[in-house]
């Protein structure tokens, strides 16, 4: 199989093993909100309750390094947040990510790590048994291939997700340069709320935050100044969600179809396939292997691909 295209017997085995699931876009159990944005993941890996990614979601995000009052924050408000019946979702990354996702365990709520790696890949490794805690009670996900490594251009794909699975995004303590400044702009970007707990202005991790608030993001002093938004922030999007679906939907999938016009009848490489569906060449090689996993392909020597039907 071509470079950098899913190895299916690879794909196969892991999913063999319970809790492992492999989720096409625009199938029935593809989170409806990841689905609005506008670069939806082909495909999703994830490990645990895959149900959860369907759940009323709060992204919090924040600093690699907070200071001691960031993280007691964090805690405080995740925890809140929680106890409202929302659940957390973030990017299993040291610091505040690290601390909202271990507030949630520690409430028994819902909690969703979104991977700039491999789903088989944990990273940073320091966080290997915070990861096995969230696979035994909420889900992880990722849209990289396995085995894919920490690369730095993976990390605002991932941001992405996360920002598109929640309703809002939190950002507690940043950076000027954060990447949860990152998170927060394309949550803007998505349609969705974002929210910034303010600082001290002596402290550089305000900053980021404080930009944040000047250029539209509400202020929060407690998780109420977020739950007082989630009903709305709720029906707003569940409107979107049921505008966007359609019975073809259901039945059929629309870029796959795009992707086999695109084939042809006629062994095809992977760089082709793409640049006659105007995809890129990760994006094909992510339908290629559900179709090849469905049955409707089969891959061939030198990283050609075949229609099955």
């Amino acid at each position: 199989m071509q470079a950098g295209s899913p190895d299916t017997a690879l794909v196969q085995q892991w999913l063999d093993v319970p809790g492992h699931t492999l989720i096409p876009w625009r199938a029935p159990a593809y989170p409806p909100l990841l689905a609005l944005i506008p670069d939806p993941p082909p495909l999703l890996y994830a490990l645990g309750k895959p149900d959860l990614l369907t759940m009323p979601l709060i992204a919090v995000v924040g600093s690699r390094r907070p200071t001691p009052g960031g993280l007691a924050t964090a805690t405080a408000v995740t925890s809140e947040l929680c106890q409202g019946g929302v659940g957390i979702v973030s990017g299993l990354a040291l610091g505040i990510d690290t601390c909202a996702h271990n507030a949630a365990l520690q409430c028994s709520a819902t909690t969703v790590a979104v991977l700039g790696t491999g789903i088989d890949r944990v990273y940073p490794a320091a966080n290997q048994g915070l990861a096995t805690q969230i696979a035994g009670a909420g889900c992880i996900a990722s849209e990289f291939p396995l085995g894919s490594e920490a690369r730095r251009e993976h990390f605002p794909r991932r941001n992405r997700i996360i920002s598109g699975l929640a309703l809002g995004t939190l950002v507690i303590e940043a950076a000027i340069r954060s990447g949860s400044l990152i998170t927060a702009r394309l949550a803007a970007e998505q349609g969705r709320e974002v929210f910034a707990v303010p600082g001290s202005i002596r402290n550089p991790m305000a900053r980021g935050c404080h930009r944040l608030i000047r250029d539209g993001a509400r202020l929060v002093e407690s998780a109420a100044d977020v739950m007082s938004d989630v009903g709305i922030m709720t029906e707003t999007l569940r409107a979107s969600v049921d505008a966007a679906v359609t019975p073809a939907q259901s039945d059929i999938n629309p870029a796959h179809e795009q992707l086999l016009a695109a084939l042809g009848y006629e062994p095809c490489a992977v760089d082709t396939i793409a640049e006659r569906a105007a995809l890129t060449i990760a994006e094909v090689s992510s339908m290629l292997l559900i179709l090849e996993l469905e049955g409707r392909v089969e891959s061939l020597p030198g990283g050609r691909f075949a229609r099955l039907q």
